[in-house]
């Protein structure tokens, strides 16, 4: 079966870097995108970056371009986000998502089939 397990994730100081971990089995990365998003309870999930199925492009929504970097291990079947100069108001449960290969950002929960359980990252002030 398919799964995406995320790791990384902990409590950090503002301004802090994290790497978050998004390892796959039962499939192989290198044939699909992948996203990262975010979600506060009683907000809405928030599209973080994504990458293309070979990698070689990233896209990522405005708040975040610059601060954080997706990247891809094919070899390893792993995605990264890279997160620097954290805010308290990063906080929140970051999942990764695969299953689809949209052209473009893929920055919509029907862009994906499979969703990771999610790694807390917190921020404190």
């Amino acid at each position: 079966q398919v799964q995406l397990v995320e790791s990384g994730g902990g409590l950090v100081q503002a301004g802090a870097s994290l790497r978050l971990f998004c390892v796959a089995s039962g499939l192989t990365l290198s044939r699909y995108h992948v996203g990262w998003f975010r979600q506060v309870p009683g907000k809405e999930r928030e599209f973080v970056g994504s990458i293309s199925w070979n990698g070689l492009s990233a896209y990522y929504e405005d708040a975040f371009r610059g601060r954080f970097i997706v990247s891809k291990d094919n070899a390893n079947n792993t995605v990264y986000l890279q997160m620097n100069s954290l805010r308290p108001e990063d906080t929140a449960v970051y999942s990764c998502a695969t299953g689809k290969s949209p052209e473009g950002f893929g920055r919509t929960r029907a862009d994906y089939y499979y969703w990771g359980q999610g790694t807390q990252v917190t921020v404190s002030s």
